[in-house]
């Protein structure tokens, strides 16, 4: 088993999950995400969140508005659509379980003998 590419699976599953949370509490542009994902030691390239950024627009869960900047081109600010706001919700809900339903599985089994 490759123990690297099981884990990059594994973060790869929940980056929606925790994008959709890192824009929930403000409106932030592309690198403020990248930060609270490496803060969060999910380490992820720019390469990787554009896409994803993308397709949770294209999907009506994000939306966005450009700002000026002073130091270069305009910048892209995301926040969350209402469809975002309930369907976040619900992936957190599904998490609450999933890793619930995970950690029961992971503790030490107790014998019925």
């Amino acid at each position: 088993m490759n123990i690297e590419k099981t884990n990059a699976q594994m973060r790869k599953g929940v980056l929606d999950l925790c994008v959709l949370s890192i824009i929930s509490d403000q409106e932030v542009y592309t690198s403020d995400i990248l930060l609270f994902l490496k803060e969060a030691q999910l380490l992820v390239v720019e390469g990787t969140v554009y896409p994803l950024l993308t397709r949770l627009k294209n999907d009506g869960l994000l939306k966005y508005r450009w700002e000026e900047s002073s130091a270069g081109p305009p910048r892209k600010y995301y926040s969350l659509t209402d469809q975002g706001k309930k369907t976040l919700a619900s992936l957190r809900s599904k998490w609450k379980q999933l890793t619930d339903s995970v950690n029961q599985l992971l503790e030490p089994k107790k014998s019925s003998k």
